[in-house]
């Protein structure tokens, strides 16, 4: 055997050693749900659903969420079904006063909360031309200022009982900026800006925050996002997008690896593989990355329409949004409480 295979020998072993020991190290911190309190913020539907089921599955206490009342019950019928207990809570996150009761009222029924969960947003989907002040507000409010106050309110009571942990689902769009969802994008930029720091600050503590980055998913909550400008086009555009299955990711996978990422108390998680390759060709050739964008956004509708106005999901359908290449979309929206209830946000 010449030097040249045994230097690949002995690297290739160390290597082995090292993943090994990484991954053993990866599981040691692992931690298990069981009994643990955990708080959703949107929970009554889609994603924050879906992820308040699986939380349930691995044994967790649930605190969910909403701005509806009638959506939110059936979510907590849901989720007792499935052998949970669950505290349910009317609350807009983006009213400070309102947060300080959600805390309040799971604290007196569980004692205290070990697992934060900011989940609930917004979607503005439009031009920039038909995008004003208010929408910016609106998703700053939600992304940034209800995250911060809960993290704020829950962080100290983690750090008494010696750990805890806290998701703050991001987006795809808050690392790079998607055209027709400026707001959207500008506040979950903050968001994760916000995250990467809390996790810093709070590690030292036993507090462990995991930032996620999902790509599109299927959970249905287009037909409660708000579409400006054109909104029928709007819409088909980005519930095409959404479900397809190449493009998009199911939103009960992507729950079960929010979970598993919360239980290791990662520090990020970006899902689906075109997000991933979206990230890393952001990461490696933003230039290149921004004009494939601005490519993009010629492709998406014109101003005109509606303008500034805005019109649900649901009150945008066409021949397309009502065919068989939204089935799947169709499907995820039935099961994650997406047809109940029209939202008012």
């Amino acid at each position: 055997m010449d030097a040249r295979a045994v230097r690949t020998g002995v690297l290739a072993a160390v290597g082995l050693g090292l993943w090994s020991a990484w991954a053993i190290a990866r599981r040691a911190r692992a931690w298990s749900l069981r009994g643990k309190t955990v708080l959703i913020t949107g929970g009554s539907r889609g994603l924050g659903l879906v992820l308040a089921r699986e939380f349930a599955r691995e044994g967790a206490r649930l605190v969910i969420c909403g701005r509806e009342p009638t959506v939110l019950e059936h979510a907590r019928e849901d989720l007792e079904r499935l052998g949970a207990e669950v505290l349910a809570v009317p609350t807009d996150v983006t009213l400070r006063d309102e947060v300080a009761l959600l805390v309040t009222a799971a604290t007196q029924r569980f004692g205290g909360v070990d697992v934060l969960v900011n989940n609930a947003g917004r979607i503005d989907v439009g031009p920039l031309d038909s995008m004003t002040e208010e929408d910016f507000e609106r998703a700053m409010a939600t992304h940034f200022w209800g995250p911060l106050h809960l993290m704020r309110a829950l962080a100290p009571g983690m750090r008494e009982r010696g750990g805890g942990r806290i998701v703050n689902i991001a987006s795809i769009g808050g690392l790079l900026a998607v055209p027709h969802l400026v707001p959207y994008s500008a506040s979950k930029f903050a968001l994760a800006g916000l995250s990467e720091g809390m996790t810093a600050e709070l590690a030292r503590d036993g507090v462990r925050v995991t930032t996620v980055y999902p790509g599109l998913m299927r959970t249905g909550s287009a037909r409660n996002a708000n579409f400006k400008g054109r909104h029928r086009e709007e819409y088909a555009w980005f519930v095409l997008s959404d479900a397809l299955p190449l493009a998009s990711m199911g939103a009960e996978r992507a729950a079960r690896k929010i979970v598993a990422a919360c239980r290791r108390g990662d520090v990020r998680l970006v899902l689906s593989i075109p997000a991933k390759l979206a990230a890393l060709l952001h990461g490696i050739a933003p230039g290149f990355a921004v004009r494939a964008l601005t490519a993009v956004n010629g492709l998406l509708p014109e101003p005109g329409g509606l303008g500034t106005g805005s019109r649900k999901g649901y009150e945008s359908s066409s021949a397309w949004t009502d065919s068989a290449l939204t089935s799947l979309d169709d499907a995820a929206a039935e099961a994650n409480h997406e047809n109940l209830v029209p939202s008012f946000r």
